[in-house]
């Protein structure tokens, strides 16, 4: 979702002005910022106790919410939105979204075919996923209050009343949207445990940033969930590469030990009638999300463990009994799905292969894979996205193609079987160039949430027999970007490394240079380290841009898209390797492309922000500044820092910080801060609990006290992901004025 909710450059009013003197602010002292809080200690409220012992808690008493039933429009109008993470009522006839439209991303509800919305939460904490029950009475969204890293699971009527909180109201902790039960009883939600202590708050941090505890109407909370032995059965490290116990491939690790919380996936009931059932609870674990359960609820698929070692579980939900464990591959969430007699299961796997597949398993009564095939693959390509049709007749695949997506239509094999996919696949042509989400709109229907290069992102549908069709209060082609100033199509680029590993990235041309005038370019790293430079529209490229730097936006060792082995090429002292690509690029960039080598600098957000810092004191002659953004500047203070589900995954992906910590030391660029030469802005979140706002702090901190030039950026209201149009407009503003000075004054 994070590369939808963008916003595009307004002109700039003297009140924006004014708030960005305020935020803009040299670092001269080491504090700044309250500590993140992290979950409590408490196992919550004594309740039932369930066969075996652990506790089940019923949902206790409401909390007051506003009631936001009537249609309204947004407050604030933009140039231009978006609208993303689509999902259909059961007659395809309406779709909830989430749509920037008011500054945030929010919840919006309206017909596929027609052009009145309403806005069903107009509260100002933004919305991340949403889930239209089975049975059409609700519909389930995830928001992050205050804008920060913690979420909370709310439903809502599809006409706006009953808004209720589900999970995630109790201070320091966090909850998850899963899937619905099929019959709409009940949905799926995953709560991080509070096991940590909470810091001390006064009152009013005690309701929350948005005031959650003064408010009318209803919202359940749900306690923190129990931890016993009867919680998921991890895979053997023994059966690396065969079977486990439980009847599925294995081929990785087992999860990171010694990180504190732990996640536990409930099913809720909405309307409050039956008390929450445990389906899985455990510990030390870094993601826990139900993805799908059986027809008849006896299954439960669960995609749990850190990046670059998911994996795909099996359980039966009366004992509890996991029946299969399956590595699949990183990226979307939702991984698989049961056939409609639950004797079939598919799934988005990379396993003991390069590139994810469609994987079939064909399951007994209990649940135990009987066999598995490869239902579709693509020659070094990955499978990036799987929907089942809700008659478990036919999949619709996306593939990621180098960075631009490819959709098709396949048969599927006859139910109870793991047979590959019947029937030539049928491509779907899209209008843009990336598809980030596909969902059912009715019988023989498709939604599709698709953003490119020239368009910012919108819903479209698939009519059976009919081709692409827009949805018309999707983002429109006149919307993109204000008169005169045309979105830049970019070009891949394609370069080899220093120690011959093909790299690709895109670059972007500024306006109004000949095709060989030598132009300053920014050097741009995205996240992850797993994420994948796309060809969307980006209003961060849109502003640098339209100032007359080129950008070049590559995709080093570590990001998705090229095959497992590339993503695992910067694991542990590979990560040198890719601060060397960072300067391969460069040369690439000047050699090949039009970027001056004298007019150069350096830019990233999260994993590219700390690359940025890192590449700034491995290269010091290379750049002439950087932007930081979000980013890691000492692996020892991140992981105090950080959340410990964040922390898991980190630890895989860097090293872990006790076992490694001498090479965290050295892949830390505060342990080269002294090689620093170039002037640096860093820009965070004041609510960031992933990467702590502290890690750009002590890196500014430490250039001033060396007499360099260097600047710190608070957001406020924003987490790890700037999702508010404000705060966006003021950060890409403050960061194209930087570069702009840095590269052409």
């Amino acid at each position: 979702m994070a590369a939808d909710a963008r916003n595009l450059t307004e002109e700039r009013t003297p009140a924006e002005e004014r708030v960005e003197e305020a935020v803009t602010v040299p670092v001269t002292t080491a504090a700044g910022h309250p500590a993140a809080a992290h979950p409590a200690g408490a196992d919550g409220p004594a309740g039932p106790v369930t066969e075996g012992g652990a506790p089940a808690f019923a949902a206790p008493a409401r909390v007051p919410l506003p009631d936001t039933a009537e249609p309204r429009d947004a407050t604030t109008r933009l140039i231009a939105h978006g609208c993303w993470y689509p999902s259909a009522d059961p007659a395809g006839v309406r779709v909830a979204f989430i749509c920037d439209r008011g500054g945030v991303p929010q919840l919006w509800v309206g017909p596929v075919d027609g052009d009145e919305v309403h806005l069903l939460d107009a509260d100002p904490d933004p919305v991340q996923e949403v889930s239209w029950s089975p049975d059409g009475r609700w519909i389930a969204y995830t928001t992050a209050p205050g804008g920060g890293e913690h979420t909370r699971v709310l439903c809502v009527r599809p006409d706006g009343t009953d808004r209720h909180i589900l999970a995630g109201a109790e201070p320091g902790s966090s909850a998850h949207l899963g899937c619905w039960a099929h019959d709409g009883s009940a949905v799926a939600i995953t709560v991080a445990v509070p096991t940590a202590p909470v810091a001390t708050r006064n009152a009013e941090a005690e309701a929350g940033p948005a005031g959650w505890l003064h408010r009318d109407g209803d919202a359940v909370l749900l306690g923190a969930a129990p931890h016993t032995d009867r919680g998921l059965a991890a895979p053997s490290p023994s059966l690396a590469g065969g079977l486990t116990a439980a009847g599925g491939p294995q081929g990785r690790h087992a999860p990171t030990a010694g990180f504190s919380d732990g996640l536990s996936a409930y099913l809720i009931d909405p309307d409050g009638v039956a008390a929450p059932v445990l389906l899985a609870a455990e510990r030390d674990t870094a993601t826990l999300r139900v993805c799908d359960l059986s027809r008849d609820g006896a299954l439960a698929l669960l995609r749990r463990g850190p990046r670059g070692r998911r994996e795909a579980v099996v359980l039966r939900t009366t004992d509890r009994a996991t029946t299969c464990v399956v590595p699949v591959a990183d990226g979307d969430p939702w991984i698989g799905r049961f056939s409609p007699r639950a004797d079939t299961l598919w799934l988005r796997s990379d396993a003991h292969r390069e590139f994810a597949v469609l994987l079939a398993a064909a399951l007994d009564p209990e649940g135990r894979p009987r066999g598995w095939s490869v239902a579709a693959e693509r020659a070094d390509t990955d499978l990036e996205l799987l929907h089942t049709a809700h008659d478990g007749g036919a999949a619709v695949l996306a593939w990621n193609a180098r960075g631009v997506s490819e959709v098709e239509v396949r048969d599927l094999g006859p139910s109870g079987t793991a047979e590959p996919a019947a029937g030539p696949p049928r491509r779907v042509p899209l209008p843009h160039e990336v598809v980030t989400r596909l969902v059912d709109a009715g019988p023989r229907r498709l939604l599709l949430a698709l953003s490119g290069s020239q368009r910012r992102p919108g819903l479209w549908w698939l009519p059976e027999g009919v081709a692409l069709l827009r949805t018309p209060w999707s983002s429109r082609d006149e919307d993109c970007v204000p008169p005169g100033r045309p979105p830049v199509r970019p070009v891949q680029l394609s370069l080899t490394a220093r120690d011959g590993l093909p790299l690709h990235g895109w670059y972007y041309r500024a306006p109004g240079r000949g095709p060989g005038e030598p132009a300053p370019c920014v050097i741009h790293l995205h996240g992850g380290p797993e994420e994948q430079e796309r060809p969307v529209l980006n209003p961060l490229y849109h502003e640098i841009l339209g100032r007359g730097l080129d950008i070049f936006a590559p995709d080093v060792r570590g990001s998705s898209g090229y095959g497992r082995p590339f993503v695992d090429a910067d694991l542990g002292r590979g990560r040198f390797g890719a601060l060397d690509d960072v300067a391969d690029c460069v040369a690439h960039a000047v050699l090949a492309g039009p970027a001056d080598p004298g007019r150069l600098a350096v830019m990233g957000r999260s994993y590219g922000g700390y690359l940025t810092f890192a590449s700034l004191v491995w290269h010091p002659d290379l750049f002439r500044t950087g932007v930081a953004v979000c980013g890691m500047s000492d692996f020892a203070t991140f992981f105090e820092g950080t959340e410990p589900w964040i922390a898991q995954s980190a630890a895989h992906k860097y090293g872990h910080p006790e076992r490694d910590r001498e090479l965290l030391h050295a892949l830390s660029p505060m342990s080269r801060i002294d090689a620093l030469r170039a002037p640096v802005l860093a820009v965070h979140g004041e609510h960031d609990t992933n990467v702590p706002p502290g890690e750009s702090e002590q890196f500014v901190r430490a250039a001033r006290e060396r007499g360099l030039t260097a600047e710190l950026l608070t957001l406020r209201d924003e987490g790890h992901e700037f999702l508010r149009a404000d705060n966006r407009r003021l950060f890409r503003r403050a960061a194209a004025d930087w570069l702009q000075r840095h590269l052409t004054g």
